[in-house]
């Protein structure tokens, strides 16, 4: 395959970026879109020029390191795909392809297609735990969960915090990522003891950081790589105003 990719450059956060034009070749249906990225700085280092910087780890679609816009798209065209776990046969050969960087005031970027996610860390850290010492794991049947409830808890919990859901968001809301992690410890046992202080303090550091209010546009779910439901914001929501009541 040959393709031409217009790929967002920007050297630091204070100078100003541009995309970029490469013509790639020998691309194989079957590469990941990191290995076209690999493939890419092959060829910039070769000639002497600086690679491009992009987020990875575990390409496996767990750790939400690859945080990438393709063609106006967090992620890409495959619904419920990182970028790590796309490959090039959802593409054509000829294609031309545009690779941006999150968009967010919140998530500023660091160089070419890396952004500074630490705004979720600091969320997380003002509440995203159950602060309890429990010492060893008690057996599995000692603390009666409700199937459904079980199941809803664990998809939430499924969030990568990749950040897919602030870039797709046309307020730069982080209210999906928020929610997955209180809604998560909401329906557990384990997290009733401090749900309220919980969802208060989580709630006040998303927008300390500069992130948008929902206004329900639902972007958020439909690129999210682990299809977490808006259901979550819902929840959110309702433990706020228990929190404040």
């Amino acid at each position: 395959m040959q393709l031409k990719l217009k790929v967002w450059r920007q050297s630091n956060p204070e100078q100003s970026g541009h995309l970029k034009d490469y013509q790639l070749s020998g691309v194989s249906p079957d590469m990941s879109f990191l290995e076209l990225l690999d493939l890419l700085n092959e060829q910039l280092i070769a000639a002497g020029q600086d690679p491009v910087e992009f987020d990875h780890d575990c390409r496996e679609g767990i750790c939400g390191s690859c945080d990438l816009m393709i063609n106006g798209q967090a992620h890409g065209p495959q619904q419920r795909t990182a970028t790590c776990q796309l490959y090039m046969r959802n593409f054509d050969d000829g294609d031309t392809i545009v690779i941006e960087p999150w968009r967010a005031q919140a998530l500023p970027i660091v160089k070419d297609l890396v952004v500074d996610r630490s705004a979720f860390d600091r969320i997380m850290t003002a509440g995203g735990f159950i602060s309890v010492k429990t010492g060893s794991a008690p057996e599995a049947n000692s603390i009666l969960v409700a199937p459904a409830q079980a199941q809803s808890a664990f998809d939430y919990a499924t969030c990568i915090g990749c950040g897919a859901c602030v870039a797709a968001c046309p307020n730069a809301s982080a209210s999906l990522f928020t929610a997955a992690k209180v809604a998560h410890l909401a329906l557990l046992p384990q997290g009733h003891p401090e749900r309220q202080q919980r969802v208060l303090k989580m709630t006040e550091q998303m927008s300390a950081e500069g992130f948008g209010d929902c206004s329900n546009h639902g972007e958020c779910e439909a690129v999210c790589p682990k299809g977490i439901s808006i259901d979550a914001i819902a929840t959110m929501r309702r433990e706020y105003f228990r929190a404040i009541l």
